[in-house]
């Protein structure tokens, strides 16, 4: 019977006596699903085995419910564009209403979590812990300001700065925690490098005030110039940022150019020694603690895998196995969608012989098996070779089908799209180029319906074919844009000024196409799109910083700046509406709209601040119409966004350059290949490149026969597989790969409990491709 044999592993207590209670088949399919399914996602959840739990669980980490629980969460942040200082004011009723039901969403996914999970490990968990507690508060802030404004006094709402603690420590978002577990593990070095460049910044505002304090400069704006230990601090440590060079350094430059060598002295050892040792050791204590990290995932999901294997498994011969029936049934949960052709072709990778089980080292593939895209290519005739047999196989339309595949094809519409590059860059108030835009247009339409000649159209237009749909998108934007601006040239009275902009913008889009014509330029940007879902998580980490800086930012500087139409006549326009700024850079700049108003100006404002240049000036004119204490807030946001999440991200992106040469492939998609040929059912890469097999769609659900013995590709028709394009493998992907390349498959390695309590300084299995790629 299934599961006889288990070894010692998690204690699974008798289930309730429910009135139906599931068959024992059914709840260690589950159960061993449920271990799949994290080993698949990398999740580190400890959830409860009795059949109840097993099916809640599964109900937990339903993709419906976690969309629900996203959606509340970006409800939730985006309150505070409604909210005082708002974008868009509503009343404090309908806010906190809004907000109460998006409390009330997460305590319940946190009740759902506590059903799953023993309570112990629930309760020790400081993510449920963080989660309860901003609840709490929230509640005490929302009911204490709105007895406040009952009573017409104007309060706080401080607990907004602490929505982002939903975001992050939902389960859902284990990638941005791990982002700020890096963050929290690199602090400690961090920190002696950032008191020792503090230190530098200090010597050096010492000896500037020694140097130039008595000597009587003045700056451009007239004010004495480094007399104050503390503003010289602040223009050093912005000097650092390269955004006041050269201006910080004229006032002394004029009065001896040898004082200069004293500048030249502090970028070098400051901007360029001290932010290079920043980035040092935030690229070596990411990779150490990455290097942890993925150990860690790893043989929980070897730990997990062989849960699932000691549950189902049978003793056939001498040795463990899971027959194909409960392999077939565990994979159908596991991922509901999944073909039986797909299924099929994964059965025959794991049964490698044929022989109506599953062994232990083949089971353990299973989570990377699924992980693995495999398209289904249903590859199918040309409508009109079935309507017209005849004429769609003549000489003829056989050669314009050649003429089309032929690479000079395409080379021809790269010079004809460079020539109306040229066109579109002139004077389309020429008639000649009025009539060349119709001519290109006709043109575009042209090389789209030889195309649907040449290839089956449902095919071209497949799931799969992004670059064909962008190109379509393309042509029927241009044919918008040149018939719109037929049309409102032609109504002289119409002059609409956004309608003429957008035209602009969709003809000069045309020019994208190049993007499709070219392959290099191709591959730039299928590679950018396919690392998006990995810059999601650094994104997620940019937006919780920022979101609680703009909060913060809304509750001190709000109303203090204000915004004037440029053509304004009042006075308090050339000072932002505020006395304090008269004759101040921020003013003169026309800074006015970089304000704290609302949530939106507030994040444009931050994203300047990251840019680093003028943020100096930024700073000062907040510090003239409150505090100059004002200056530490843009200082605190850059050293905490520029010098440490920006390093991140380039230590990220230094990594996955590294790791991305390292390995090409893994051994499961290699062996999926392998297998896909010898069926005899595979379709090679290249083969589908440059259009040589573009009419490719997928198919939904076939057998896996369809070949009907020809191999010649022009007679190929049924069902064939291929591996989905390369995509770009995230860092931890590729490193867990090849950690798990060295573990061998009966090592079911240590505890659960080591495991959790991994260190980076724990010993761990020698592997050179990993040590130096990690």
């Amino acid at each position: 019977m299934p599961g006889a044999h288990r070894a010692a592993g998690p204690h699974r207590p008798h289930p309730s006596s429910p009135e139906e209670p599931p068959a024992p088949e059914d709840q260690d399919l589950l159960l061993a699903a449920a271990y799949v399914s994290d080993a698949q996602y990398n999740r580190n959840v400890p959830f409860e085995t009795s059949p109840q739990a097993v099916r809640l669980y599964h109900f937990y980490n339903h993709w419906t419910v976690r969309a629900a629980t996203y959606f509340f969460i970006w409800v939730d942040l985006a309150l505070a564009l409604f909210e005082e200082p708002a974008l868009f004011p509503l009343p404090f009723l309908a806010t906190s209403i809004a907000e109460v039901l998006c409390l009330t969403a997460f305590f319940g996914r946190l009740v759902h979590f506590a059903k799953v999970t023993p309570q112990m490990v629930f309760w020790k968990d400081t993510k449920n812990i963080c989660i309860m507690v901003t609840i709490v508060l929230t509640l005490i802030d929302l009911i204490t300001y709105g007895s406040l404004e009952a009573v017409n006094i104007h309060g706080v709402r401080w607990s907004r700065a602490l929505r982002p603690v939903f975001l992050i420590n939902f389960p859902e978002s284990r990638q941005i925690r791990r982002a700020f577990r890096s963050i929290r593990n690199t602090l400690p070095d961090i920190l002696y490098v950032f008191l020792l460049f503090i230190f530098s910044v200090l010597m050096f505002s010492l000896m500037a005030l020694k140097l130039f304090g008595d000597r009587g400069l003045k700056t451009v704006e007239g004010l004495p110039y480094f007399t104050n230990i503390l503003d010289i601090a602040f223009e050093l440590y912005v000097l650092v940022t390269t955004a006041n060079s050269p201006d910080v350094m004229m006032p002394a430059y004029e009065f001896n150019w040898w004082y200069s060598l004293y500048f030249i002295t502090y970028i070098i050892i400051n901007t360029y020694i001290f932010m290079s040792v920043f980035l040092a050791v935030v690229y070596n204590n990411y990779r150490k603690h990455l290097k942890n990290e993925i150990r860690t995932l790893a043989y929980l999901k070897r730990h997990k895998m062989i849960a699932a294997f000691n549950i189902l498994k049978v003793k056939v011969g001498t040795e463990f196995v899971v027959k194909e029936a409960q392999w077939r049934q565990l994979a159908k949960i596991v991922a509901p969608d999944i073909s039986s052709s797909h299924l099929e072709l994964l059965l025959r990778i794991s049964d490698e012989g044929q022989k109506g089980y599953v062994d232990k080292k083949n089971f353990l593939r299973l989570a990377d098996l699924l992980n693995i895209q495999v398209v289904t290519i249903n590859i199918k005739r040309h409508p009109l070779e079935a309507w017209m047999p005849r004429v769609y196989q003549s000489s003829p339309s056989l050669l314009v089908q050649r003429m089309v595949r032929h690479r000079i094809f395409v080379w021809v519409y790269d010079v004809i799209i460079l020539i109306n590059a040229i066109f579109i860059a002139l004077d389309e108030k020429n008639p000649l180029i009025s009539y060349a835009e119709w001519l290109f247009l006709s043109l575009y339409i042209l090389e789209i319906l030889l195309k649907l000649y040449t290839y089956e159209p449902r095919a071209y237009f497949g799931r799969k074919q992004f670059w064909n749909w962008f190109d379509m998108l393309i042509i029927i934007a241009a044919l918008v844009a040149t018939v719109a601006n037929t049309t409102i040239q032609s109504a002289r009275k119409y002059n609409s000024q956004q309608i003429l902009d957008i035209v602009l913008i969709l003809r000069i889009l045309r020019l994208l196409r190049v993007i499709v014509s070219i392959q290099r330029f191709r591959v730039i940007v299928t590679t950018l799109i396919n690392i998006g879902p990995t810059m999601l998580t650094f994104g997620g980490l940019v937006l919780v910083v920022y979101y609680v800086f703009a909060v913060i930012g809304m509750e001190v500087f709000h109303g203090k700046v204000r915004f004037f139409d440029p053509s304004s006549t009042s006075p308090d326009a050339l000072v932002c509406g505020n006395p304090a700024l008269k004759d101040s850079a921020f003013a003169r700049g026309r800074y006015c709209r970089n304000n704290f108003n609302d949530l939106a100006a507030s994040l444009v404002l931050l994203t300047e601040l990251t840019v680093v240049n003028q943020w100096h000036i930024l700073a000062d004119g907040f510090a003239l119409v409150t505090h100059q204490a004002a200056k530490l807030y843009f200082v605190g946001f850059h050293v905490v966004v520029v010098i440490l999440i920006v390093n991140i991200f380039i230590a990220f992106i230094l990594e996955a350059f590294f790791v991305a040469y390292s390995l090409e492939k893994s051994e499961v998609e290699t062996a999926i290949e392998r297998k896909i040929q010898e069926l005899g059912v595979g379709v090679q890469e290249e083969e589908v490149q440059d259009g040589k097999l573009i009419d490719n769609v997928d198919a939904k659900d076939s057998g896996l026969s369809g070949d009907d013995g020809d191999n010649k590709r022009k007679a190929l028709k049924g069902l064939y597989f291929r591996i989905a394009s390369k995509k770009y493998k995230t860092v931890d992907a590729l490193l867990q790969q090849m950690f798990e390349s060295e573990i061998a498959p009966e090592d079911e390695g240590p505890s659960l409990e080591e495991i959790l309590n991994f260190s980076p300084s724990d010993i761990h299995p020698k592997n050179p491709s990993f040590e130096n790629s990690a």
